[in-house]
Protein backbone atom coordinates (compact mmCIF):
# COMPACT_ATOMS: atom_id res chain seq x y z
CA UNK A 1 0.00 0.00 0.00
CA UNK A 2 1.37 3.20 -0.63
CA UNK A 3 2.19 5.38 1.95
CA UNK A 4 0.16 8.33 1.33
CA UNK A 5 -2.92 5.85 0.76
CA UNK A 6 -2.06 4.01 4.26
CA UNK A 7 -2.09 7.67 6.04
CA UNK A 8 -5.38 8.33 4.48
CA UNK A 9 -6.95 5.02 5.68
CA UNK A 10 -5.15 5.24 8.93
CA UNK A 11 -6.88 8.35 9.35
CA UNK A 12 -10.64 7.69 7.99
CA UNK A 13 -10.74 4.76 10.29
CA UNK A 14 -9.51 6.48 12.92
CA UNK A 15 -12.42 9.76 12.25
CA UNK A 16 -14.31 6.60 12.44
CA UNK A 17 -13.81 5.34 15.72
CA UNK A 18 -13.72 8.44 17.46
CA UNK A 19 -17.43 9.15 15.90
CA UNK A 20 -18.19 5.92 17.55
CA UNK A 21 -17.13 6.76 20.74
CA UNK A 22 -18.92 10.09 21.14
CA UNK A 23 -21.89 7.97 20.15
CA UNK A 24 -21.07 5.28 22.70
CA UNK A 25 -20.88 2.35 19.90
CA UNK A 26 -17.68 0.68 20.98
CA UNK A 27 -19.03 -2.90 21.23
CA UNK A 28 -15.76 -4.09 19.26
CA UNK A 29 -12.35 -2.33 19.08
CA UNK A 30 -11.22 -1.77 15.87
CA UNK A 31 -7.48 -2.21 15.49
CA UNK A 32 -5.63 0.56 12.98
CA UNK A 33 -3.43 -1.01 10.55
CA UNK A 34 0.08 -0.79 11.56
CA UNK A 35 3.18 0.64 9.35
CA UNK A 36 4.13 -1.98 6.43
CA UNK A 37 1.45 -4.82 7.43
CA UNK A 38 -1.99 -5.36 7.91
CA UNK A 39 -4.76 -4.53 10.31
CA UNK A 40 -4.06 -6.48 13.76
CA UNK A 41 -6.89 -9.37 14.46
CA UNK A 42 -9.38 -8.45 17.29
CA UNK A 43 -8.99 -10.38 20.57
CA UNK A 44 -11.36 -13.39 20.69
CA UNK A 45 -14.51 -12.23 22.84
CA UNK A 46 -13.95 -13.73 27.04
CA UNK A 47 -16.46 -17.28 26.60
CA UNK A 48 -19.49 -16.80 28.72
CA UNK A 49 -19.25 -19.20 31.98
CA UNK A 50 -23.28 -19.30 33.19
CA UNK A 51 -21.99 -20.69 36.50
CA UNK A 52 -19.48 -18.14 37.02
CA UNK A 53 -22.72 -15.71 35.82
CA UNK A 54 -24.86 -17.02 38.49
CA UNK A 55 -22.06 -16.56 41.23
CA UNK A 56 -21.43 -12.93 40.47
CA UNK A 57 -24.83 -11.97 40.22
CA UNK A 58 -25.70 -14.07 43.67
CA UNK A 59 -22.88 -12.39 45.73
CA UNK A 60 -23.70 -9.07 44.32
CA UNK A 61 -26.93 -9.86 45.47
CA UNK A 62 -26.09 -11.15 48.85
CA UNK A 63 -23.58 -7.66 48.94
CA UNK A 64 -26.38 -5.04 48.47
CA UNK A 65 -28.43 -7.47 51.21
CA UNK A 66 -26.22 -6.35 53.78
CA UNK A 67 -25.62 -3.10 52.63
CA UNK A 68 -29.33 -1.63 52.73
CA UNK A 69 -29.59 -3.94 56.29
CA UNK A 70 -26.54 -2.06 57.14
CA UNK A 71 -27.62 1.61 56.11
CA UNK A 72 -31.10 1.48 56.50
CA UNK A 73 -31.75 -0.37 59.47
CA UNK A 74 -28.69 -0.58 61.90
CA UNK A 75 -26.98 2.86 61.57
CA UNK A 76 -30.51 4.84 62.36
CA UNK A 77 -31.54 1.99 65.20
CA UNK A 78 -32.49 3.06 68.63
CA UNK A 79 -33.85 0.18 69.69
CA UNK A 80 -31.62 0.23 72.72
CA UNK A 81 -29.91 2.96 75.17
CA UNK A 82 -26.54 1.64 73.20
CA UNK A 83 -27.75 4.24 71.08
CA UNK A 84 -27.26 7.26 72.89
CA UNK A 85 -23.64 6.39 74.14
CA UNK A 86 -22.28 4.96 70.53
CA UNK A 87 -20.02 6.83 67.82
CA UNK A 88 -20.46 4.69 65.14
CA UNK A 89 -22.47 1.54 64.36
CA UNK A 90 -20.56 -1.39 63.29
CA UNK A 91 -22.21 -3.82 61.12
CA UNK A 92 -19.44 -6.01 59.56
CA UNK A 93 -16.84 -6.15 57.29
CA UNK A 94 -15.43 -9.23 54.93
CA UNK A 95 -17.22 -11.39 51.63
CA UNK A 96 -20.63 -11.75 51.34
CA UNK A 97 -19.92 -14.92 49.73
CA UNK A 98 -17.25 -15.79 52.95
CA UNK A 99 -17.14 -19.61 54.04
CA UNK A 100 -15.91 -18.79 57.97
CA UNK A 101 -18.07 -16.12 59.06
CA UNK A 102 -15.80 -15.00 62.69
CA UNK A 103 -18.53 -13.57 65.15
CA UNK A 104 -16.94 -11.66 68.38
CA UNK A 105 -18.92 -9.85 71.19
CA UNK A 106 -19.10 -6.33 70.94
CA UNK A 107 -17.65 -3.38 69.16
CA UNK A 108 -14.66 -1.71 71.35
CA UNK A 109 -13.00 1.86 71.62
CA UNK A 110 -11.58 1.58 68.06
CA UNK A 111 -14.37 -0.28 66.08
CA UNK A 112 -16.50 2.29 67.86
CA UNK A 113 -14.55 5.19 66.43
CA UNK A 114 -13.85 4.04 62.63
CA UNK A 115 -17.20 1.90 62.06
CA UNK A 116 -15.02 -1.32 61.40
CA UNK A 117 -15.02 -4.85 63.75
CA UNK A 118 -11.78 -5.72 65.04
CA UNK A 119 -9.45 -2.58 64.01
CA UNK A 120 -7.87 -2.50 67.42
CA UNK A 121 -5.36 -4.29 69.28
CA UNK A 122 -7.21 -7.44 69.21
CA UNK A 123 -8.15 -6.86 65.76
CA UNK A 124 -4.70 -7.23 64.42
CA UNK A 125 -4.08 -10.29 66.25
CA UNK A 126 -7.48 -10.92 64.66
CA UNK A 127 -6.03 -10.62 61.26
CA UNK A 128 -2.32 -12.02 62.24
CA UNK A 129 -4.53 -15.23 62.79
CA UNK A 130 -6.63 -15.09 59.40
CA UNK A 131 -3.51 -13.87 57.24
CA UNK A 132 -0.63 -15.29 58.85
CA UNK A 133 -2.06 -18.48 60.48
CA UNK A 134 -5.11 -19.33 58.59
CA UNK A 135 -3.42 -18.59 55.40
CA UNK A 136 -6.27 -16.47 53.81
CA UNK A 137 -6.71 -12.54 53.50
CA UNK A 138 -9.33 -10.92 55.91
CA UNK A 139 -11.66 -9.90 53.03
CA UNK A 140 -12.06 -13.69 52.16
CA UNK A 141 -13.89 -14.13 55.81
CA UNK A 142 -16.74 -12.33 57.38
CA UNK A 143 -16.21 -10.33 60.89
CA UNK A 144 -18.69 -8.88 62.89
CA UNK A 145 -20.26 -8.67 66.43
CA UNK A 146 -23.52 -9.92 68.69
CA UNK A 147 -23.50 -6.68 68.99
CA UNK A 148 -23.39 -3.57 66.62
CA UNK A 149 -22.71 -1.05 68.98
CA UNK A 150 -20.12 -0.60 71.65
CA UNK A 151 -21.21 -1.03 75.74
CA UNK A 152 -19.87 2.24 77.88
CA UNK A 153 -16.54 1.31 79.24
CA UNK A 154 -16.21 -1.72 77.40
CA UNK A 155 -18.83 -3.87 79.73
CA UNK A 156 -20.12 -7.18 79.07
CA UNK A 157 -22.84 -7.12 76.46
CA UNK A 158 -26.71 -7.13 78.61
CA UNK A 159 -29.28 -9.15 77.99
CA UNK A 160 -31.50 -7.31 76.53
CA UNK A 161 -28.85 -5.05 74.15
CA UNK A 162 -28.02 -9.12 72.65
CA UNK A 163 -31.85 -9.22 72.03
CA UNK A 164 -32.39 -6.43 70.57
CA UNK A 165 -29.57 -7.21 68.33
CA UNK A 166 -29.82 -10.50 67.42
CA UNK A 167 -32.27 -10.38 64.33
CA UNK A 168 -29.25 -8.32 62.89
CA UNK A 169 -26.78 -10.88 63.56
CA UNK A 170 -28.86 -13.74 62.16
CA UNK A 171 -30.47 -11.79 59.00
CA UNK A 172 -26.26 -12.03 58.35
CA UNK A 173 -26.08 -14.95 58.87
CA UNK A 174 -28.94 -16.04 56.56
CA UNK A 175 -27.35 -13.71 53.87
CA UNK A 176 -23.85 -15.10 53.74
CA UNK A 177 -24.79 -18.35 54.57
CA UNK A 178 -21.11 -19.18 55.65
CA UNK A 179 -19.86 -23.63 55.65
CA UNK A 180 -18.87 -23.02 59.35
CA UNK A 181 -18.93 -20.24 62.13
CA UNK A 182 -16.49 -19.22 65.11
CA UNK A 183 -17.48 -17.79 67.98
CA UNK A 184 -15.03 -15.93 69.41
CA UNK A 185 -15.04 -15.73 73.21
CA UNK A 186 -17.49 -16.32 75.75
CA UNK A 187 -20.70 -14.27 75.26
CA UNK A 188 -20.81 -14.76 71.61
CA UNK A 189 -20.47 -18.56 72.12
CA UNK A 190 -23.17 -18.64 74.95
CA UNK A 191 -25.72 -16.76 72.67
CA UNK A 192 -25.40 -18.21 69.24
CA UNK A 193 -25.07 -21.98 71.17
CA UNK A 194 -27.96 -20.96 73.28
CA UNK A 195 -25.83 -22.11 76.41
CA UNK A 196 -24.45 -21.36 79.97
CA UNK A 197 -21.04 -23.31 79.60
CA UNK A 198 -18.29 -21.15 79.67
CA UNK A 199 -15.58 -20.84 76.32
CA UNK A 200 -13.50 -22.98 78.17
CA UNK A 201 -16.21 -26.07 78.21
CA UNK A 202 -16.53 -25.06 74.75
CA UNK A 203 -13.43 -24.73 72.45
CA UNK A 204 -12.12 -27.78 71.27
CA UNK A 205 -15.09 -29.13 69.42
CA UNK A 206 -17.40 -28.66 67.18
CA UNK A 207 -21.06 -27.90 67.61
CA UNK A 208 -24.13 -27.59 65.64
CA UNK A 209 -25.79 -24.04 65.31
CA UNK A 210 -29.48 -24.14 64.32
CA UNK A 211 -30.44 -21.01 62.63
CA UNK A 212 -33.48 -20.25 63.95
CA UNK A 213 -35.28 -16.87 63.40
CA UNK A 214 -33.97 -17.93 59.35
CA UNK A 215 -35.25 -18.80 56.28
CA UNK A 216 -32.20 -21.38 56.41
CA UNK A 217 -33.39 -25.16 56.37
CA UNK A 218 -31.46 -27.92 56.09
CA UNK A 219 -28.18 -29.67 58.18
CA UNK A 220 -26.96 -26.63 60.93
CA UNK A 221 -24.29 -25.34 60.66
CA UNK A 222 -20.50 -26.45 62.25
CA UNK A 223 -19.67 -23.57 64.95
CA UNK A 224 -16.42 -23.67 66.33
CA UNK A 225 -15.78 -21.62 69.88
CA UNK A 226 -12.81 -20.41 70.59
CA UNK A 227 -11.02 -17.80 72.74
CA UNK A 228 -11.11 -13.48 71.99
CA UNK A 229 -8.11 -12.38 70.70
CA UNK A 230 -8.26 -9.66 73.69
CA UNK A 231 -8.15 -12.27 75.70
CA UNK A 232 -5.01 -13.82 74.12
CA UNK A 233 -3.84 -10.49 74.17
CA UNK A 234 -3.79 -10.94 78.43
CA UNK A 235 -3.49 -14.73 78.39
CA UNK A 236 -0.78 -15.43 75.29
CA UNK A 237 -0.40 -18.71 76.84
CA UNK A 238 -3.81 -19.96 75.42
CA UNK A 239 -2.97 -19.12 71.70
CA UNK A 240 -2.01 -22.79 71.27
CA UNK A 241 -5.44 -23.58 72.43
CA UNK A 242 -6.75 -20.84 69.77
CA UNK A 243 -4.75 -22.30 67.32
CA UNK A 244 -5.72 -25.76 67.47
CA UNK A 245 -9.22 -24.55 67.00
CA UNK A 246 -8.76 -22.98 63.80
CA UNK A 247 -6.70 -25.63 62.20
CA UNK A 248 -9.78 -28.04 63.20
CA UNK A 249 -11.81 -25.02 61.08
CA UNK A 250 -9.38 -25.60 58.40
CA UNK A 251 -9.33 -29.15 58.58
CA UNK A 252 -13.34 -28.77 58.13
CA UNK A 253 -12.95 -26.89 55.15
CA UNK A 254 -9.95 -28.87 53.56
CA UNK A 255 -7.64 -25.48 53.62
CA UNK A 256 -4.07 -26.45 53.87
CA UNK A 257 -1.98 -25.85 56.19
CA UNK A 258 0.51 -22.69 55.25
CA UNK A 259 4.06 -22.96 54.50
CA UNK A 260 6.20 -21.77 57.45
CA UNK A 261 9.50 -19.89 56.36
Amino acid sequence: MEPQLRDDVRRALRDHVLADRRLGLTALPVRLPAAGGAPAPAPAPAKFDPVQAMKAEAFEQRRVRLEVIDRDEVTPCVKCGLSETRTKTVFGVGSPGAKILFVGEAPGHDEDMQGEPFVGRAGRLLTDMIQKGMGLRREDVYICNILKCRPPNNRDPASDEISCCRDYLFRQIEIIRPEVIVALGSPASKMLLDTREGIGRLRGTFHDFYPSGTSLVGDPIPLMPTYHPAYLLRSPGEKNKAWADLKMVMARLGIPLPARG
